[in-house]
């Protein structure tokens, strides 16, 4: 009888479709993804080498007085590789900066037959007192990375009266094939970059700002971040303060790159869950597993052993990832945010360019 029902088993393990053998064999990533403290979270594919990469602010310092960042690698969302710093702004490296190094951004060119990294990120200046987005370029997702030199966006957009350069998002229109640089806190603006990837046209900018809303639904704060699926411009951004449990994500679509956005009608898609003790849950990127219509939002949340004011929650985040799904008329349904994070994916791999 033993020998029978183990047959059975392989038996009916054989049958089963490969999609549910595949699941009981893998592993989730488990939320946290990351080791220690991080936040701000930009994730990557790059088409040169088949992997998956964030950038984050470096947390955990008093002040958000972090002044490097890091890279993670991972071939399926789920095994992440520290790659090590990729950007020091207490170095000569970036000579314009002396810290803060918050909110990065990065795109892959294909540059004269070759692949180029640009980054994009905000630092403190010295010179102004005040935060500016400055940009570093590379060969490799993983640098050398070499800074511009000085800042690209030092002011605040014409009419704006307060907030700080930081929270950048860059992201290529697939319709147009133009580069836009989206940032602010306080504030969302746009400018289209140049054609060299290193600077704005500032004649270009806009402000894009989602009017209204409370810090319960939409009212906007920082973390403007934007793609494109089926025929829409997504505009996620981050509501609340980064130290609230409240922090959550709302969104609303466009028909271009430079608005007008129209709040979506359920604008809440990511905020905190206290009954499994998941909070702060804001400022994210988001991920289309390339060759698939499957998408994941990479995002932080605050580790609730620092949710106590005294313990400065807000800079004590960890990132996390989920699922991103949409209902048959493209409105991104609630996340679900959990522990088990994520299965591996395995992305089509495009064969990069020949040098």
């Amino acid at each position: 009888m033993k020998k029978l029902l183990t047959l059975l088993a392989a038996t009916l393990l054989l049958c089963a479709p490969a999609s549910a053998q595949r699941s009981r064999q893998a592993h989730m990533s488990g939320n946290p993804i990351l080791p220690e403290f991080h936040a701000d979270p930009e994730i990557l594919f790059s088409k040169q080498t088949g992997r998956f990469y964030i950038y984050s602010t470096t947390d955990g310092a008093p002040g958000w007085g972090g002044y490097y960042f890091t890279a993670f690698s991972s071939p399926n969302l789920v095994d992440w590789k520290h790659e090590g710093i990729i950007l020091d702004l207490a170095t000569n490296q970036v000579p314009w900066a002396t810290g803060n190094a918050w909110a990065p951004a990065i795109i892959e060119k294909e540059v004269e037959g070759k692949y180029k990294y640009f980054f994009y990120y905000s630092g403190h200046d010295p010179v102004t007192n005040r935060k500016a987005i400055g940009v570093a370029t590379a060969d490799t997702p993983t640098g050398p990375f070499y800074d511009f030199g000085k800042p690209i966006v030092s002011k605040l957009p014409e009419g704006v009266r307060g907030g700080q350069q930081i929270d950048v998002d860059v992201f290529q229109d697939p319709v147009s094939g133009k580069n836009y640089l989206y940032w602010g806190n306080g504030y969302m603006a746009v400018a289209e970059l140049n054609r060299d990837m290193l600077g704005i046209d500032t004649t270009t900018i806009r402000v894009l700002t989602p009017e209204g809303g409370t810090l319960q639904d939409y009212q906007y704060r920082e973390a403007p971040y934007v793609f494109y699926r089926d025929g829409l411009y997504y505009f996620l951004w981050s509501v609340d303060d980064t130290g609230s449990a409240n922090y959550h994500v709302a969104y609303g679509t466009a028909a271009s790159p430079l608005g007008p956005i129209t709040v979506a009608s359920k604008p809440v898609i990511l905020q905190q869950n206290p009954q499994e003790g998941i909070y702060g849950t804001a400022h994210n990127s988001v991920i289309c597993v390339p060759g698939y219509d499957d998408w994941y939002i990479i995002y932080h949340r605050i580790n609730p052993a620092y949710l106590d004011k005294k313990m400065g929650p807000g800079f004590h985040r960890q990132v996390c990832i989920d699922r991103m799904l949409f209902d048959k008329d493209g409105a991104i349904l609630p996340v679900r945010v959990t522990h088990s994070g994520v299965l591996p994916v395995k992305p089509k791999r495009i064969a990069p360019k020949r040098k």
